[in-house]
């Protein structure tokens, strides 16, 4: 256990950022999901730019490195040009 007053106030700063962290992620991946099952190209062209938008925050956020960011958004920019 830690022994110093800054340390335990570290331990309590990195629990609340693990649970924003983990909430962050969390929300990202379900509407990553959501917009992979969309068939519609009209509908995912409306959701592609608010998808992007929270990629980019993860990454800014350092939730997830900033070269998968980009590697998700050109996934998704793909599936969307793939739908007829």
């Amino acid at each position: 256990m830690a022994n110093h007053k800054s340390a335990l106030k570290r331990i309590r700063s990195n629990n609340t950022r693990q649970l924003l962290n983990r909430y962050y992620a969390r929300t990202m991946r379900n509407a990553l999901k959501k917009f992979r099952s969309l068939s519609d190209k009209e509908q995912a062209s409306e959701q592609l730019p608010k998808i992007v938008s929270l990629i980019d925050k993860n990454a800014k956020r350092s939730v997830i490195h900033k070269n998968k960011a980009a590697n998700l958004k050109s996934k998704l920019t793909k599936k969307l040009n793939a739908l007829a």
